[in-house]
């Protein structure tokens, strides 16, 4: 290992020359700016001070919970998201509120940070709530009158008319380009889900400018790998890009990573490679055109839609510099493609593939596999019994789980247990990676987490739900349940618990306190349409939907419970949910590392070094030898040597050398921050700015951004 950090030290050192380099000294751009790259040249904190780091100024949020959000930093004012979505801003030297703008349908939710643009004294902050894009006033926080509909814009404009009224919003910041905002969006997960056409709003009017047909329409290119008609929307949709993009100024190029096809887990309805999901698109960025894509699967069945925004880096090969793209995947791959051409370099082999045994279902034969760089989360290949934690008390039942599961690489959706790994948030997540553009290096963090994919034929889920609400129709009768929590009962209480506390360690959110964080309409919207990796609820009506949401408001009007609330569901097969594999203690079943952090030299596609990343409290030997733990949100590097990263469960925040992976400092934060810090200068001084908020994984709430600086 130090024969490793040690050569990792050399190359680094030795880096590449460019003879144009950007400053990098600000963060007025989502990830540090338009190249995704979280990387900075301030120098005033370095490895010989890092020590010394002391927080500067606190700023309390007006509500708690879980904040994403990367901070975003101009002429002096910091400026963010709270968790129930109110935007502020912040005097980037002390923390002081300058002002604070809450919108009508704001509620708890997941945003990732806001958009910036300026002409001359028009300066407006962007920021999305429920499926508006909002334009404010950054001066003041007042909104824009002028643009869309009294500052508004409906991020269903562009879309089919039959997706008028399906779930859509945006958790990440547009990418502002010149006088656009390209906008990236969430859409529902299951069948008949709005279509994820990528979009470009004129940021003075909100005019829709151009649209990208992820779903190509007759006589665009990829019509031919859906079936026919597919476009219209029918019972297939999604091809969205919810991680956000990366846009390359000097070409005017926006690199635009897209997920996967909706349903996600059957694709009876959608035969074919299925482009453009699973690909990484360029388009030109003033007008939408076609430039390029590479697909990283093809006809996905496992959800494995790409993360994180791209990272636009420089690399070496053979002597000559290129221009390059890197994509983080959830898989654990890394794809380094010509930033000009789409080509990758480095090898990517058609590895065959598993064919499906589900009815109506056709398997793509191959996927893409890169020989280089090497995955940097473990793979479920070479995984055995003997990789059972070493902390289970349940052994026993851990290995019988293990030994019926399907682990075979690239095996398709079953009726019965396929094991996971990485899981399906990955290998990498929202947080993406951060990059030294000039060396051609590339730090990603990992979670090591297997999760069980499972399916369940329509008339099972049918005949279960009608046996529950059999069950239940007879308990109403007894006066012993109202509708609404039969309803609770029969599609919510297997994820979020018969108390409705949640599960923690599974990510099912706590229910009980669900109406201080959302208002009605937006849980009604959730219900019916989904949101990540919930699928909306299915085969029971509009008023049923009403009578749940009334229930967890506590609201509901006692009257009888409908008997016959199950319904055959439009598709042969159903996922059946999202369930970690565990141990008896809520921990990861397998063994550890279950958190690590990569150096990746994306010249030779070689890895530098690796580290672990995190604690596990209540464990032996964390100080001398940690386990890691599950970890959202990214690293930060600056050019003098450190990379920054909160992310983790344990709420940490540490600094690492960035040429061995040696930990160098770290401090407990109020809660744990599950999003990217900023870093910029401010009257001279160097600051790291952070959200924690907390939540996530069943950890305490927060309302805290925190600024680190020297003493």
């Amino acid at each position: 290992m130090k024969y490793v950090r040690l050569l990792g030290a050399i190359l680094l050192l030795a880096g590449c020359k460019s003879s144009v380099k950007s400053k990098y000294d600000s963060w007025s751009e989502y990830m540090g700016g338009p190249d995704r790259n979280h990387y900075s040249t301030l120098a005033q904190v370095d490895t010989s001070n890092v020590q010394q780091l002391k927080i500067a100024w606190t700023y309390d949020a007006p509500d708690s919970g879980q904040m994403q959000m990367n901070p975003v930093m101009v002429n002096g004012v910091v400026y963010g998201v709270s968790a129930a979505l109110k935007v502020f801003a912040l005097d980037a030297a002390t923390g002081r509120e300058l002002w604070l703008y809450k919108d009508s349908l704001a509620s708890n939710g997941t945003c990732r940070g806001v958009a910036y643009w300026e002409d001359g004294n028009d300066k407006r902050i962007f920021v999305s709530v429920a499926s508006n894009l909002i334009a404010l006033n950054a001066a003041d926080g007042k909104p824009i009158l002028t643009f869309g509909e009294s500052g508004k814009v409906d991020l269903h404009t562009g879309l089919p008319d039959a997706a008028k009224d399906k779930y859509i919003n945006s958790t990440t910041p547009g990418t502002i380009y010149k006088n656009l905002i390209i906008m990236p969006v969430r859409v529902a997960e299951d069948a008949g889900a709005a279509p994820g056409y990528v979009r470009a709003f004129d940021v003075r009017t909100g005019k829709l400018v151009w649209t990208f047909h992820t779903i190509p329409q007759p006589g665009e290119r990829g019509y031919d790998t859906w079936p026919k008609e597919t476009y219209r929307n029918l019972n297939v949709g999604a091809v969205n890009n919810w991680a956000g993009t990366a846009v390359d100024v000097k070409t005017g190029t926006i690199f635009i990573p897209l997920g996967s096809a909706a349903p996600d887990f059957y694709g009876a309805n959608r035969k074919g490679a299925n482009l453009y999901a699973n690909c990484l698109l360029a388009l030109n960025a003033d007008n939408g055109t076609y430039k390029w894509h590479f697909q990283m699967m093809h006809h996905d069945l496992w959800d494995r839609d790409p993360p994180a925004p791209p990272n636009l880096i420089t690399v070496t090969k053979s002597g000559k510099q290129i221009d390059a793209v890197a994509q983080v995947t959830k898989q654990g791959y890394t794809f380094v493609l010509d930033r000009n051409t789409g080509a990758s370099l480095f090898p990517v082999n058609e590895v065959a593939a598993l064919p499906s045994k589900l009815t109506g279902e056709e398997a793509w034969p191959t996927q893409p596999v890169p020989e280089l760089p090497k995955p940097f989360a473990r793979q479920i290949t070479g995984l055995t019994e003997n990789d059972i934690s070493p902390f289970a008390n349940n052994k026993a039942e851990l290995k019988k789980l293990f030994l019926a599961a399907d682990k075979r690489p690239l095996a398709p959706p079953d009726t019965s247990n396929v094991l996971l790994l990485p899981g399906y948030d990955g290998g990498a997540e929202y947080g993406g990676a951060a990059a030294d553009p000039y060396k051609g290096i590339l730090y990603v963090n990992a979670n090591e987490m297997a999760w069980f994919l499972k399916m369940e034929t329509a008339e099972q889920a049918a005949k279960k739900e009608q046996e529950k609400r059999n069950g239940l129709a007879r308990n109403a009768a007894g006066g012993l349940k109202s509708p609404g929590e039969q309803i609770y009962t029969a599609h919510c209480a297997t994820c979020h618990g018969a108390d409705r506390e949640g599960k923690a360690a599974s990510g099912y959110p706590n229910l009980t306190a669900v109406a201080q964080k959302l208002n009605l309409q937006t849980a009604l919207q959730i219900v019916s349409n989904g949101k990540g990796k919930m699928p909306g609820v299915s085969g029971i009506s509009k008023e049923e939907k009403q009578t749940l949401v009334d229930f967890l408001f506590g609201v509901e009007k006692k009257e009888a419970v409908s008997k016959d609330l199950a319904k055959v569901p439009p598709d042969k097969y159903l996922h059946t949910g999202y369930p970690k594999f565990l141990d008896d203690k809520g921990l990861p079943a397998i063994t550890p590392p279950w958190g690590t952090l990569t150096a990746i030299n994306l010249n030779t596609g070689q890895q530098l070094w690796q580290s672990v990343l995190g604690i596990t409290p209540g464990l032996p030997n964390q100080d001398t030898n940690p386990t890691g733990c599950e970890n959202y949100g990214g690293p930060i590097v600056t050019e003098n040597g450190l990379l920054f990263i909160a992310a983790t469960k344990d709420g940490m925040f540490r600094a690492f050398n960035k040429y061995t992976g040696k930990l160098l400092w770290q401090t407990k934060l109020p809660a744990a921050s599950f999003a990217t810090p900023a870093m910029y200068s401010v009257n001279g001084k160097q600051f790291i700015v952070m959200a924690c908020g907390g939540e996530k994984l069943g950890t305490p709430k927060g309302n805290k951004v925190i600024a680190f600086a020297l003493p």
